[in-house]
């Protein structure tokens, strides 16, 4: 599995001016959460995906604690594709899926007993 688009993505919108998403169970277009998420953003490149980047703090810490969600950028509605695009120096066209939140890399399963010295 890979970690995400954060460090491949084609565009980012920061949180503040990506706030037309949340709540995204209200969104009126497929909102693909988890596993679903991570199986529709692994089958897309990164240069397709725009992220949704922290700001401060506290926005990092609310993308951090939010479930990996893809959103369909061809499925929302009008008004909030023209207000996310009004955000992207590239047209909002050329990208199909806008990621929220990241999930978590494999990683090997550690003892702690290999933390220390005895």
């Amino acid at each position: 599995m890979s970690a995400g688009h954060f460090t491949s993505a084609g565009a980012s919108i920061e949180h503040g001016d990506a706030s037309v998403l949340f709540p995204v169970e209200k969104l009126d277009a497929t909102v693909l959460q988890r596993r679903n998420a991570e199986l529709v953003l692994d089958d897309v490149d990164g240069e397709e995906v725009i992220v949704i980047s922290p700001t401060s703090m506290a926005s990092s810490y609310f993308l951090t604690q939010h479930a990996l969600t893809a959103i369909p950028v061809d499925e929302l509605a009008p008004a909030v594709r023209s207000q996310l695009a009004n955000a992207l120096d590239t047209p909002i066209e050329t990208f199909d899926l806008i990621q929220i939140g990241k999930w978590n890399t494999d990683s090997p399963n550690h003892s702690l007993a290999e933390f220390t010295d005895a």
